[in-house]
């Protein structure tokens, strides 16, 4: 379970970008390590906790701050305020903790291609090495 301070470190983090996230036209990939097979309708569930599992992978997913405001109201269509009750309620209810969020792209990329099971989001076109789901 995380401690209090992750907690309110990844609520405040959440709050910036549901407060500051403009909307940008850009396109979204969906990305995962090569040993993960997953469908597009998957996604969402992916994120807000309710799938952990692809075959026998087990999900690790992270969030991309840089494209994170974008992601939750094209792909998961929520606001950030409810994505950090979401996992507020697991962390609580379940012990889960909520994705690790990377800074960048680049980062994403980098724990995407490291982490079995990892699965992320990107606003700039995925460099190969990836297997990427669906592009938003």
């Amino acid at each position: 379970m995380p401690s209090a301070s992750d907690r309110a470190a990844w609520l405040a983090c959440a709050a910036l970008l549901g407060a500051s996230g403009a909307a940008t036209s850009a396109d979204l990939y969906v990305v995962c390590n090569p040993n993960v097979t997953l469908q597009v309708s998957d996604v969402r569930d992916v994120f807000i906790g309710e799938k952990s599992f692809a075959g026998s992978a087990r999900l690790t997913p992270a969030d991309n701050l840089s494209a994170q405001a974008e992601f939750l109201q094209r792909v998961v269509k929520i606001s950030a305020d409810r994505y950090a009750s979401v996992w507020t309620k697991k962390s609580f209810r379940d012990g889960a903790n909520p994705p690790p969020v990377k800074a960048s792209d680049a980062e994403t990329i980098a724990y995407v291609r490291q982490t079995p099971g990892a699965c992320s989001y990107v606003q700039s076109a995925p460099p190969a090495g990836v297997n990427v789901v669906g592009r938003f």
